[in-house]
């Protein structure tokens, strides 16, 4: 992994330059803070947030695996554009010890979701402790697997069934 740590200019960039998701599929709002394996984005719930469910007056919990891979999505992208390299799709494989505090995210509010790398193989599979926050409560948490082929055409060539 790069030990280069992106700037404030970098981070001030569209959500869209870091995940190879366009709109209305890119969930999360922008990134707030890059440190070497770990990110830190940021939601806030409107009623034009992907998923809003007026029912609820918010968006539903389980969404927030889409926060937690949308914000690997972006670690990955920072990390690409410190590299000077391309964009490359993930996929997410599945969560280990998952735990939702509450039942939705709320409208009008704010919701940090950080990532922490804890393990990356050279073939892309990945670990990620995850946690989403509001202020300073955490209202979910889990370990995220992903992965990330170096060409994801190929890889998905290969195995068609």
């Amino acid at each position: 992994m790069s030990e280069n740590i992106a700037d404030n200019t970098l981070l001030a960039k569209n959500i869209a330059e870091f995940v190879p998701h366009r709109a209305p599929m890119i969930l999360i709002d922008r990134v707030i803070q890059h440190q070497q394996d770990s990110l830190i984005t940021e939601v806030v719930i409107t009623p034009q947030s992907a998923y809003f469910n007026h029912a609820i007056n918010g968006v539903p919990n389980y969404v927030g695996i889409e926060y937690m891979a949308q914000s690997i999505a972006a670690l990955a992208g920072v990390e690409a554009h410190l590299r000077d390299d391309k964009i490359r799709v993930g996929f997410l494989l599945g969560t280990r010890k998952l735990v939702m505090h509450q039942p939705q995210f709320t409208l009008g509010e704010k919701y940090r979701i950080s990532v922490t790398r804890l393990y990356q193989e050279d073939s892309g599979l990945a670990v990620f402790d995850c946690q989403i926050l509001a202020g300073d409560t955490v209202i979910a948490s889990a370990n995220v697997n992903v992965f990330q082929p170096q060409d994801t055409q190929a890889y998905i060539q290969d195995n068609q069934v």
